[in-house]
């Protein structure tokens, strides 16, 4: 099970090396769909997510008082290069680590599907995802508590019922979409709000 895990995110942390190699300088600068930060800045938090070990993790939240933004903004700050092509090569040093925190393995598909997006989109650039991996980090958003970066609360009352994906998640209202989109809604991505309908959809939009 967990070989299957990383051979996804192997195949998405390529997938990703592969399209940021074709950008320029200036798109690298552009805003990412992650509030306050750049594509650039997406990229670097990646890496420290990639380089994360469980026992890493938990000194550099102590160092940062247990401040999950401020762990995260430091992490930037650590990775981020000089220059594109210097962050370019930091993340593909690591991108065959098979390392995680504390938190369920299927985390490492959440980070590089819904911050694989926050990078794409605004540059333009898409890509087919894996379907078990889009499948699998919107069951795991679903049934994670906010507290922990997941999406349990926002989706109390509502069925998620990705249109191309054999697969339903929760119960109430209905809210259809690509399994994608759904993805990136419950994760916080409001431009994918306006990709969704069904009675669910504006439970979905009044919750952020």
């Amino acid at each position: 099970m967990n070989d299957d895990v990383w051979s996804l995110v192997h195949a998405e942390r390529s997938a990703l090396i592969k399209d940021l190699a074709r950008l320029d300088d200036e798109r690298w600068e552009r805003p990412s769909l992650c509030e306050g930060w750049t594509v650039h800045d997406v990229v670097a938090h990646l890496i420290d997510t990639a380089r994360a070990t469980r026992l890493g993790f938990v000194g550099a939240m102590v160092r940062a008082r247990f401040d999950f933004d401020r762990q995260n903004a430091r992490g930037v700050q650590r990775w981020r290069g000089a220059s594109p092509q210097e962050t370019l090569a930091r993340l593909r040093l690591v991108a065959s680590r098979r390392s995680s925190p504390p938190a369920p393995l299927d985390t490492r598909l959440v980070e590089e599907v819904v911050h694989g997006e926050d990078i794409r989109r605004p540059l333009g650039l898409t890509r087919a995802y894996q379907p078990e991996a889009v499948d699998r980090a919107l069951r795991l958003q679903a049934r994670t508590s906010a507290s922990f970066g997941g999406a349990k609360e926002k989706v109390a009352g509502v069925q998620l019922a990705p249109c191309d994906a054999d697969l339903l998640i929760g119960e109430g209202a209905p809210v259809r979409g690509t399994a994608l989109s759904l993805l990136l809604a419950i994760s916080g991505r409001r431009e994918a709000l306006d990709e969704l309908e069904g009675p669910g959809a504006d439970r979905l939009r009044a919750a952020g």
